[in-house]
């Protein structure tokens, strides 16, 4: 007998259809998985016939073909295990083969019959939905993350025992609830806030502009001086996440295998903090299987960079091309994927390998010759693409020991809502997310200056030898600026702002 039973493989973050054929025939036993399947996928027949085991069914005693069509893609991964042996208990007529007609299955057996979690359930749920499907037996552990495909039943499923009752009809399971976008953000923490930040009033001030337009940022001060807490403070300020953007970052993050299980849609935006001796691969992405790196996975977020000088130069170089196109494509020989990376970038460096260069009030104790060596471990390419460079100093005690209440996070993050809100209405529902993603064209459109600020602009260009990549990027920060004022026009107050935030380049590397 011939059963057949859709299921979904995963390309990068992209899932795609699989047709799982079994055909059971009288003859010598044998069993025979064709599709072009690796290793994990060969092995399911022993996963299978233990899970069978463990529901009291045997495993057939015939000439067994199971097939992965289409046959010229490559299959990965052990998420063929349920719908194989779904598969097989139709061809054998220990299930009713309509029972599967509009069903896909994906996940992982246990020997003891077990589901199991896999990678990529919402990029599988959202291709079962274009394929046609109206019910998916996926993990339980995966179903809360699939459950927000609209037009989709999910149905969970613990083990094997439970999605066989299900097509029998004798314990049907109720597909998983699907909680409103809006409730969810409801429940939305912020973990790290600005009010427990004291003093840095203009690191604030230009976190607050960096967050509105989505910028760049490199933060050059002492040891101590509150880089890193005022980093992890950022997603806090961040606007909330639309639901487009929530099923973007939750799609990488399971393709990524980096959700946690029993994890529902992602609500904050990511803060990913790479330890100084991460790879190139691991940073944009890359390996055997092309999996999404670093700057993938803080996608919609922050990407945050401590002690950048310590960092692998070649891995530094890497972002380059990231920064500037806001994707990833990897190409190896057996896979290759395309992966979105428009995540902002922070970065945070002490200014000399003491740490106290230019300090006040502790004195330097490294050579010339040492502090050109530090500062030269970050390329003039790589400083050109960071949009806003600042000085951050060492915080007086008097306001360290303050008791004067500082701003919080909630409060910040309604005036970079109310600037995100004149970007959106400016540039269309169809256009760049904010200030930073303008194209070329686009910056000529909507940053005009008027005489007295391009006079002004020229003087600047002379002056530090700004690039035309850092023009565009300083006339952005000025647009960023004038929102945040209410402003249409960038006025001449908003352009010195931003140049102000290109002045440590020329300070420091000269």
């Amino acid at each position: 007998m011939l059963a057949q039973l859709s299921s979904l493989g995963l390309s990068g973050i992209e899932g795609f259809p699989v047709t799982v054929e079994a055909y059971c025939a009288e003859g010598m036993p044998m069993y025979e998985l064709v599709g072009l399947p690796d290793a994990a996928v060969k092995e399911s027949r022993e996963r299978v016939r233990a899970a069978m085991a463990a529901c009291d069914i045997l495993f057939p005693v015939a000439r067994l073909t199971v097939n992965l069509a289409p046959a010229d893609v490559k299959k990965e991964g052990p998420a063929y295990d349920l719908p194989i042996a779904l598969a097989i208990l139709a061809a054998s007529g220990a299930l009713d083969p309509d029972s599967l007609c509009g069903v896909a299955a994906v996940g992982e057996l246990s020997l003891s019959g077990g589901v199991l979690g896999v990678r990529g359930a919402l990029s599988m749920a959202m291709a079962a939905r274009q394929c046609g499907v109206h019910a998916l037996l996926l993990p339980a552990e995966n179903a809360r993350e699939a459950a927000c495909v609209e037009g989709l039943d999910v149905l969970p499923v613990h083990h094997l025992s439970e999605a066989i009752g299900h097509l029998r009809g004798r314990r049907p399971i109720s597909p998983m609830a699907v909680t409103p976008y809006d409730q969810l953000l409801q429940r939305r923490q912020t973990v790290h806030d600005f009010c427990d930040v004291r003093g840095q009033k203009s690191a604030k001030r230009a976190l607050e502009i960096a967050a509105a337009g989505g910028h760049n940022v490199l933060m050059i001060g002492p040891p101590g001086s509150g880089k890193t807490m005022m980093a992890r403070c950022l997603p806090g300020i961040l606007p909330d996440m639309t639901l487009e953007e929530s099923l973007e970052v939750t799609r990488i993050h399971s393709a990524a295998g980096a959700l946690a299980a029993d994890s529902g849609l992602l609500l904050e935006r990511p803060f990913r903090a790479p330890h100084h001796t991460v790879s190139a691969v691991a940073l944009v992405g890359g390996g055997s299987k092309a999996k999404p790196g670093e700057i993938s996975l803080a996608h919609h977020g922050v990407l945050f960079l401590d002690e950048l000088p310590e960092y692998n130069r070649a891995a530094l170089e890497a972002m380059r091309q990231p920064l500037e196109d806001g994707f990833v494509s990897v190409v190896r020989i057996h896979a290759q994927a395309q992966y979105p990376a428009r995540a902002m970038l922070v970065a945070a460096m002490n200014p000399c390998p003491c740490g106290n260069y230019g300090s006040k009030t502790v004195p330097c104790r490294c050579s010339q010759k040492d502090i050109a060596r530090y500062l030269g471990r970050i390329s003039g390419p790589l400083l050109d693409r960071i949009d806003m460079q600042l000085e951050v100093s060492a915080v007086p005690v008097r306001e360290i020991t303050a008791s004067a209440p500082e701003e919080p996070s909630a409060a910040i993050r309604e005036r970079v809502q109310a600037a995100r809100l004149r970007q959106r209405s400016r540039l269309g529902a169809d256009g760049p997310a904010c200030n930073a993603e303008l194209t070329p064209r686009q910056v000529g459109e909507v940053c005009r200056l008027d005489d007295a600020c391009q006079a002004l602009l020229e003087r600047a260009c002379e002056r530090y030898h700004l690039s035309m990549r850092a023009v565009n990027r300083t006339l952005k920060v000025a647009r960023t600026i004038a929102d945040l004022a209410g402003k249409e026009d960038i006025e001449k107050a908003h352009l010195l702002e931003a140049l102000a935030y290109r002045n440590p380049e020329g300070s420091y590397w000269k």
